[in-house]
């Protein structure tokens, strides 16, 4: 049993007994008297707990909130061990997480409100935690490749906005389009998506949920109106059903075929939590997956070049034939000047 684990078992035992002896203590932890000693220490000294010996049952209770006996004690507050569920090595990934979320934004706006969350996962790190959470951090490196930075100041409100319930008056440019246009929104849901962040919002405009790139936000401001609720069942089900980013519209399903080469890595990969795979006699690896919007699918399809086939849809295939085509017919252009 894991340090963090008999922290926890102590704390449930006495919370579900009111008061343990020692020898009930070791006998559930199955630990020498040393090392229980050691965690009833960490847990007062370290973790706040209020644990005291008393006499009378000659077990360990939590302490009374204020001085009295009898019918006059009162019981103390109910005392919590945040993040005791976690284990040590979800601790250090949480460490991974701090850093990915701290490269995320400019000015740190991130890191200052999961500042509080860091200090207390190195304290439940334990002795040398904070040291090895540091020396951590330095030797993990998170390589975010093209990247979409997201102004500080437009994220700060986007927060504020989902946070505070309020709606967000925004000029927001469609880049299909080339245009930009004037939209009033309920924000419902933050999203970070392959290096980037987009907002689920309902549009009143269009009255719909739809998703908008934060980095194609050019001025945003917070209304002082309520912005409208839209449970979050609705929004995951009309949201993410598509193909990576691409939300809302009629489902359809993708049928692909990877070649031998690479169908022992593709078969590990996932594509789409829908998604279904099967490995064919020939080595070749079958996977089919649904999507709503084939532009990001038929991107990730070109990168791999030869080695896929697209069976179905024959509008799925079309589009891939098509983008082939175009870039064959830029490389049999002359270069352009140097």
């Amino acid at each position: 049993m894991t340090k963090t684990a008999r922290l926890y078992k102590i704390e449930q035992l006495i919370r579900l007994r009111g008061s343990v002896s020692f020898a009930q203590l070791r006998e559930a932890l199955e630990v020498s008297p040393a090392t229980l000693k050691r965690d009833l220490e960490y847990l007062r000294d370290q973790l706040g707990a209020p644990i005291e010996y008393d006499r009378d049952s000659n077990g360990y209770r939590f302490a009374a909130a204020a001085a009295g006996t009898g019918s006059t004690a009162r019981p103390a507050p109910r005392h919590e061990l945040p993040g005791l569920w976690f284990s040590e090595r979800e601790l250090y990934s949480l460490l991974m997480a701090h850093q990915l979320l701290a490269g995320l934004d400019a000015d740190g706006t991130l890191s200052r409100h999961l500042q509080p969350l860091l200090d207390r996962i190195h304290e439940l790190l334990g002795p040398g935690g904070d040291s090895d959470a540091k020396a951590l951090m330095k030797r993990v490196r998170i390589v975010s490749a093209l990247r979409r930075p997201v102004p500080p100041e437009c994220f700060e409100r986007m927060r504020e906005a989902l946070l505070r319930r309020r709606r967000l008056q925004m000029r927001y440019l469609t880049r299909a389009r080339g245009s930009v246009s004037e939209r009033e929104v309920s924000p419902q849901r933050l999203v970070h998506y392959r290096n980037t962040w987009y907002l689920d919002a309902w549009c009143h405009r269009r009255e719909q949920l739809l998703r908008f790139a934060l980095d194609a936000v050019q001025e945003a401001r917070v209304l002082d109106v309520r912005a409208k609720d839209v449970a979050l069942r609705q929004v995951q089900a009309e949201m993410d059903t598509g193909y990576g980013i691409f939300a809302g519209g009629t489902p359809r399903e993708a049928l692909l075929r990877f070649s031998p080469q690479v169908a022992p890595w593709i078969s590990r990969e996932e594509w789409h939590p829908g998604q279904q795979g099967r490995l064919l006699a020939d080595g070749s690896w079958e996977l089919r997956l649904p999507y709503v919007d084939e532009t990001e699918l038929v991107m990730d399809l070109l990168r791999q070049g030869a080695q896929v086939q697209v069976l179905a849809p024959a509008s799925l295939r079309s589009a891939v034939r098509q983008r082939l085509a175009a870039a064959l017919a830029a490389y049999d252009a002359p270069p352009g000047p140097a």
